[in-house]
């Protein structure tokens, strides 16, 4: 059984659902739009740009760990695929909508 990996990728881009221009992180690595939370399934360890489907990455739940904060549940549109991911609340630069994870959590 393979460990888990972490590779590292902090890069802007525009994010494929809204189209708004995304900045790296300045905490951490960047895997999600800030204003509308949704990613896109390009990984099968964080980083690694392995997975094949390339679908959009529904934001779905939010759930907090004490360990980790606020994460963000995403799930693959295409494949179903669902991962967990860091809300970036803090960043400095482009802190994730605090009003979108609260819509989340108030749809469930």
């Amino acid at each position: 059984m393979p460990s888990r990996r972490f590779t590292e990728i902090n890069e802007s881009f525009a994010c494929a659902h809204c189209g708004q221009a995304v900045l790296p992180s300045s905490s951490s690595c960047r895997n999600h739009c800030p204003h509308c939370l949704y990613s896109v399934h390009l990984d099968i360890f964080p980083g690694d740009r392995s997975a094949n489907c390339g679908g959009l990455m529904a934001p779905v739940d939010v759930m907090y760990r004490s360990n980790k904060g606020y994460q963000i549940v995403h799930r693959c549109l295409r494949c179903g695929h669902e991962s967990r991911n860091v809300a970036a609340l803090d960043d400095r630069d482009q802190p994730d909508s605090l009003e979108a994870l609260l819509a989340i959590m108030r749809a469930k």
